[in-house]
């Protein structure tokens, strides 16, 4: 087995709470094993760009409550041309780096897997407030994304109930409704709307209409960004004769940023010292997951040739969306 001298640590694609608290635990238990450690600036592109430094213990203090990434993160599609990738594995040749630690998403998986297949060693640990990622039950940044939109919902409620409108809240979710769905459930929303579901817009307006005849005073319906902007179904449901007044909140990167929970914190503690065990058995081209509460790994193969669904006993809710008496 290899002796490991060298790390290099980084974080791609949508930052997510928690990110910081990871590179934390990775910095301190790396360095505390006597591995120097390179971070790597402004993800995939920082690795291009020769954009690294040495990091060191001082650079992990106070950073664990807070949101973001101290490495920084940028979408860089150009990674996936083979020039690109070869100019990232000579960087990392000339630095000698003997592993490389992949914090991110979906498409940073699949950065990390076009690495790992040129022969780069890669541990990867999922972060994603989506959580869309395969193989892994919960991401980090996931947590904090769903307490910020159940925040924010709670609060929107209240000047709902003042005017006698309803609000559409879109939250972010390009191709899953996870945040959507699970936020719905938590608030009590009369309605979602979720790429993984159609869900009947008549029936939404004949309810809503029904609860505004009884005097109801606020309606919530949460719609993922995937399946259409909250103002496209604002429209639809003006056209079907809503009678409410319709207002619409677009969270936004709101969901991205802040202190991370304590479930999140945790989670990347759990995350980082088994992607440290990994290393120190030698195991890589995996990424770290959490499997029915359980520390695992996954091939990155798996990882990227799969693509992750909501489970159906959750999905079914949408069907059966309850609605306040």
């Amino acid at each position: 087995m290899m002796e490991i001298k060298k790390v290099g640590l980084i974080t791609s694609g949508g930052d997510a709470p928690g990110m910081n608290a990871c590179l934390r635990f990775l910095i301190k238990g790396l360095i505390d094993r006597g591995i120097t450690v390179y971070g790597i600036k402004r993800g995939y592109k920082g690795l291009v760009e020769k954009n690294y430094s040495i990091l060191t213990k001082r650079d992990a203090g106070g950073i664990i409550q807070k949101g973001g990434t101290i490495l920084g993160t940028a979408r860089f599609p150009e990674f996936k041309n083979k020039e690109i990738l070869e100019i990232a594995v000579r960087n990392l040749e000339e630095l000698n780096i003997d592993l490389l630690f992949v914090i991110g998403g979906e498409g940073s998986m699949k950065g990390a897997y076009a690495l790992h297949e040129r022969g780069v060693k890669i541990i990867a640990i999922p972060a994603s407030i989506d959580n869309d990622i395969y193989g892994t039950d919960e991401s980090i940044g996931t947590d904090t994304a769903l307490n910020a939109i159940v925040r924010s919902i709670d609060v929107i409620k209240d000047t709902a109930s003042a005017h006698d409108r309803a609000f559409i809240i879109e939250v972010m979710g390009h191709t899953s409704g996870f945040l959507a769905l699970y936020s719905s459930i938590a608030v009590g929303a009369e309605a979602v709307f979720i790429p993984e579901y159609d869900t009947d817009v008549d029936e939404v307006v004949r309810r809503l209409n029904q609860r505004f005849d009884e005097g109801r005073t606020n309606s919530i319906i949460v719609v993922a960004e995937g399946k259409a902007s909250g103002y496209d179904i604002k429209q639809l449901m003006q056209e079907k004769g809503v009678k409410y007044e319709l207002r619409v909140t677009v969270l936004g990167h709101l969901q991205r940023g802040g202190a991370p929970t304590f479930r999140d914190r945790k989670l990347s503690f759990d995350f980082a010292t088994y992607a440290m065990e990994l290393m120190g058995k030698g195991i890589h081209g995996v990424m770290v997951a959490k499997q029915k509460g359980n520390i695992t790994h996954i091939n990155l193969k798996d990882v990227i040739t799969n693509k992750k669904h909501l489970e159906k006993r959750i999905l079914k809710i949408v069907e059966t969306l309850k609605w306040e008496d």
